[in-house]
């Protein structure tokens, strides 16, 4: 039996030189898209993508854009529970799967200027993070490059006054009446005044409207452009990171944080790295992880002291010797990091590849997914572009038997995290998301007894596809998240935001 996560295992069957037991590869179909633009339509900077995040539940949805809003989506098919568990006892399979619709907006962040430093602050937002819920309200934080704010989305019952000593219908916008007290002229008693005068009623009906209200303002304290924020697990505190420091805050305080990192050096030509990302582990309130630019995870453990300036653990993969070149730094960056829902595995994302890595072992990952490989020959030319330093995220999916990040051209990719499996898969960010698809190698990867063995995976697929493929650098699927739940992903391509659902094959895989 091989443990692959935190209550999971599958037992894997040696047969020949490989292993039979690993789950058959996911089959990706188109779901709903949002934004969608006609045919040559030009797409607006403000309308561009640039945060997205599912709640713990799976219910609803948040995305941010480059102007600075936040839009909001909620489950359609989440309350017909007796209507789902009808179509599951069904002997005939039926692609069911999680539907969103639009539930609301509101304008987050607007453009500022600060003054002292003469810098202009965009609006974009950089990270969106769902809190608890409480009360039937929806609470998320969001945040730009230096302020952070914590909202709070409430349906409010509409409220309206009845019973008026006046009908309401014979006036006018300006407060002036039409009627015989006087054709446009403005309101007077009538002669011998009113017989009697009541208090209007104010009744609350049936309607609702959504109300999103900011609760608090998390701003100055951060010199440089907030890149993560991240909830703990005790519903109190979150993370704020910058190049150089990461802050804790309180949700209920919001003129006070702690400096818990600080990496910068009292000579900044002494700099060598920054903070890239960093994220709360999903039960221990206590840990957390950050990346570095140089490509390594470190773990802290708040307990230890109050500046946490010395790491519990260090996940660092050494380089072939010689093997460095002038490009090496820039593509081991680590542009973003996830943890398993088991708090047992870390997901990073570099340039070139995907990585899982254990927390029980810090030497190297458990497994390596190639995505970029097939550009490693044109390094000199999306430099010159900067390509060379676009920020891809990474997700897994709530079982953790997948990954997923994206790539250009609105192209995205799956992995199988399964030992055995050869599922590479990619899609693109489309109506017809198999229409890029490569072919899944038919040569089975290496077979391992163990987690503890790396491996590698996915370059072959790319490769060959590069070879007869065109890439368009200027199309890049940059945001992606995976359903808690369920293998739904959204990918923000553009303004334009796509839902993809996959079911496990009907087919026999032993």
């Amino acid at each position: 039996m091989l443990r692959v996560g935190s209550n999971l295992f599958l037992k894997m069957i040696p047969h020949g030189n490989g292993i039979v037991g690993a789950p058959p590869p996911l089959e990706w179909k188109f779901s709903q898209v949002f934004g969608e633009r006609a045919a040559g339509e030009e797409v607006q900077e403000v309308d561009i993508i640039s945060a997205i995040e599912f709640d713990k539940s799976g219910e609803h949805l948040a995305t941010g854009d480059r102007g600075g809003r936040v839009v909001l989506f909620e489950r359609t098919d989440g309350k017909d529970h007796a209507f789902r568990k009808d179509k599951e006892k069904m002997d005939h399979a039926i692609a069911w799967h999680p539907e969103f619709r639009y539930k609301t907006e509101f304008q987050s962040h607007e453009p500022e200027f600060d003054y002292l430093k003469s810098l202009e602050i965009e609006e974009k937002i950089n990270k969106v993070r769902w809190c608890q819920t409480a009360n039937g309200a929806l609470f998320l934080l969001s945040t730009n490059d230096k302020t952070i704010k914590y909202w709070k989305v409430q349906e409010k019952k509409v409220k309206k006054i009845c019973d008026m000593n006046l009908d309401p219908s014979a006036s006018v916008g300006n407060r002036r009446l039409v009627g015989p007290i006087g054709v446009g002229t403005d309101f007077v008693f009538p002669p011998g005044g009113f017989p009697s005068l009541h208090l209007p009623v104010v009744i609350i009906g049936h309607e609702t409207n959504l109300l999103p209200r900011c609760r608090r303002v998390y701003a100055h304290a951060h010199d440089y452009h907030i890149n993560s924020i991240s909830n703990n697990s005790d519903g109190e505190t979150f993370i704020s990171a910058d190049d150089l420091r990461i802050n804790l805050w309180n949700l209920e305080i919001c003129n006070q944080s702690f400096n818990i990192v600080d990496v910068k050096p009292v000579n900044m030509e002494d700099l060598t790295e920054v903070i890239t990302s960093a994220e709360f582990h999903p039960t221990h309130c206590n840990t957390l992880a950050y990346s570095s630019s140089k490509g390594t995870i470190r773990l802290i453990d708040m307990r230890q002291s109050a500046l946490c300036d010395t790491h519990a653990k260090l996940f660092e993969e050494h380089g072939t010797p010689g093997s460095r070149s002038f490009f090496t730094e820039i593509i081991t960056s680590i542009s973003d990091i996830k943890f398993g829902t088991d708090g047992r595995h870390i997901l990073s994302r570099d340039y070139m590849t995907l990585k899982l890595w254990d927390l029980n072992m810090e030497s190297r990952p458990v497994a390596t997914f190639q995505v970029h490989e097939y550009l490693r020959p044109k390094l000199c030319d999306l430099y010159e572009n900067d390509s060379i330093f676009d920020k891809f995220e990474c997700c897994l999916s709530g079982d953790g038997l997948h990954v997923a990040t994206g790539s250009y051209s609105n192209l995205f990719r799956v992995f199988g995290t399964v030992s055995g499996s050869n599922e590479a898969t990619t899609l693109e960010a489309s109506k017809n998301p198999n229409r890029r698809q490569a072919q899944t190698p038919t040569k089975p990867s290496r077979s391992f007894t163990s987690l503890t063995r790396s491996r590698r995976r996915g370059a072959d697929v790319l490769s060959a596809d590069a070879n007869g493929g065109v890439y368009d650098f200027s199309t890049k699927l940059l945001h992606l998240a995976w359903h808690p739940t369920s293998n739904v992903l959204a990918c923000a391509a553009a303004n334009s935001l796509y839902m993809y659902y996959a079911n496990v094959p009907q087919n026999d895989a032993q």
